[in-house]
């Protein structure tokens, strides 16, 4: 019975990466100083708060004190990156909406 709920959950991945085949063809597609610019956030402010969230999420030990190393599992990894992911999505359309604000203050001025 293992064997079988195996495979049912690797037919389930291996369906949900075909699905999403389009998105992944099309960061591929993009050229390398395009993926370079999108990974980094505009500002220092969004890189701390990235920074903090992550650090939260997997503990806050300092490093320069332990040696520190984490296990984990594949899904748990992907969960991980999946969070990141969304908060920096939010933290970007966040940064963007101040800077639109900001520029509509300025063109009423």
């Amino acid at each position: 019975m293992n064997q079988e709920s195996n495979r049912s959950q690797n037919n389930i991945f291996n369906e949900q990466t075909n699905q999403s085949n389009g998105l992944w063809q099309y960061v591929q597609s993009l050229n390398p100083e395009t993926i370079a610019r999108l990974s980094q956030p505009e500002s220092g402010e969004v890189f701390q708060v990235m920074e903090k969230n992550i650090i939260g999420l997997l503990g806050n030990l300092p490093g320069e004190n332990f040696d520190i190393s984490i296990n984990t599992s594949r899904e748990s990894l992907g969960k991980l990156l999946a969070s990141a992911m969304i908060s920096g999505y939010f933290l970007r359309n966040a940064e963007q909406r101040m800077q639109f604000e900001q520029q509509l203050e300025h063109s009423k001025e």
